[in-house]
């Protein structure tokens, strides 16, 4: 139990990703054949060759064309004070959301007339997406789980969300010849060259994600072969596929593995085949930790089957870990270290870094609630949160009584997600007398 004028001490955790209002469950896709009902005078379809299609190749093109930016428009400056002003100094995005948010209300400025749309959202931040509709930012709609393109016409402007967008999505952009704008996280066009990297060796792609995130879907279309591992249970199963069920036993038939990953591989995927020659990559808000360890998972299990002498033949790994993710990360584990109560994570529901910080409070035996917005916190001492594994519940009388002022410790600045003055207001009425303390840096 905290000291110095404390009774009872709890903290609030903001997720990286933030708060999302809704969760649309996105189809997972490798094809690089896209079609759309476009405008005459465009091509109504973008049919490539996935074979001899060079996506790297295809990028660096894009990037160089009039009609793409990813740099901004020259008004930084005033549109990180607006920022400030409607999220508060310490809105704490992770540096990549930070500069999204920040090229597209500058994308705004820059275009006052034009009808911009967005192909995902721009983060997991429903306040930051809202702001964004407000502003006339359009999501491409979604009919029986397709975006509509043939919405966008000459002359529109789309906006490519921080998590980045899938090959076959540039190529109907780059075939209609509007602006884009590109705001994807520079940390995650760094997985995009590792998996390319990957390709040009003939190694397949262990990537470490969930198949259905937004960024991994990007990720796994720079990719050649590829399987998605979402955690190290999984990594087992795959290594133990591997060994011949010589590490646990977990794996069975290859009919059995191909039903397990049918929705997390490359078109064609054979593990007799395509397991031979491994490199890592990693959606960026995954646990740091878990990357890690499935690395050396795999690196050990090439060396049993083919030697240490011949490991740097079947194995490959680079650094992709995203810097501000683990920071956020290092400082909740060295947060739930502390003599704790209870925890509020505030973060989105359908953010994966935030699953992460509810994961690692929970894992530590900790009382944590997961909320994405200050509206689960109702009257009557009652609140609506998500654990872990994403099941919603319901808790009454989850906020201590005591008859004392309480303190709540807030999680260090640079995580506090913009809600969080929300939730400090909700938290004030809810408790009647309560003094807001945020956490040391």
């Amino acid at each position: 139990m905290a000291t110095s004028l404390q009774l009872c001490r709890f903290c609030i955790s903001t997720g990286s990703d933030n708060f999302g209002g809704r969760c649309v469950a996105l189809p997972f896709r490798k094809s690089i054949s896209v079609r759309c009902s476009a405008d005459s005078s465009f091509s109504s379809s973008v049919a490539v060759d996935p074979d001899n299609f060079d996506a790297k190749a295809f990028r660096h093109n894009l990037t160089r064309s009039k009609n793409y930016n990813r740099k901004g428009f020259g008004h930084k400056e005033e549109t990180l004070e607006l920022m400030n002003r409607e999220y508060t100094k310490a809105y704490g995005f992770r540096w990549g959301v930070e500069r999204a948010v920040q090229i597209a209300y500058e994308a705004r400025k820059q275009f006052p007339d034009e009808k911009i749309w967005i192909t995902n959202e721009i983060n997991h931040n429903p306040i930051v997406n809202k702001r964004l509709e407000e502003m006339e930012v359009q999501n491409i709609p979604i009919e029986e789980g397709k975006k509509q393109f043939d919405v966008v016409n000459k002359g529109d402007v789309v906006v490519l969300p921080a998590f980045g967008a899938a090959v076959d999505e540039m190529l109907v952009l780059n075939d209609k010849s509007m602006q884009i704008v590109d705001t994807t996280c520079p940390w995650v066009s760094k997985v995009w060259n590792t998996v390319e990297k990957h390709k040009k060796g003939d190694y397949t792609s262990i990537i470490h994600g969930k198949y259905a995130h937004e960024e991994t879907i990007a990720t796994a279309s720079f990719a050649g072969t590829y399987i998605i591992v979402k955690n190290m249970t999984e990594a087992m199963y795959v290594c133990d596929y591997i060994l011949g069920g010589e590490l646990n036993g977990s794996s069975s038939t290859k009919e059995a593995f191909l039903e397990k990953f049918k929705y997390a591989t490359s078109k064609g995927f054979d593990p007799d085949r395509d397991l031979v020659k491994l490199g890592i990559a990693n959606q960026t808000t995954m646990l740091k930790g878990e990357t890690e360890e499935i690395g050396k998972l795999v690196g050990r299990t090439m060396m049993k089957k083919y030697g240490v002498e011949n490991v740097n033949d079947h194995f490959i790994s680079f650094n992709t870990i995203c810097d501000a993710t683990q920071e956020q990360q290092d400082a909740m584990y060295k947060l739930v270290e502390e003599d704790l109560d209870l925890m509020l994570v505030a973060g989105g529901w359908n953010s994966s870094n935030t699953s992460h910080l509810q994961e690692i409070s929970e894992d530590r035996g900790i009382t944590s609630y997961w909320i994405d917005s200050e509206q689960r916190i109702g009257p009557g001492n009652r609140i609506a949160h998500k654990l872990k594994h994403g099941e919603l519940v319901e808790t009454e009388n989850w906020l201590p009584r005591v008859q004392s002022q309480l303190v709540l410790h807030l999680v260090p600045p640079h995580q506090i997600r913009c809600i969080t003055s929300a939730v400090d207001a909700r938290l004030v009425v809810q408790c009647g007398q309560c003094m807001i303390k945020r956490g040391d840096s």
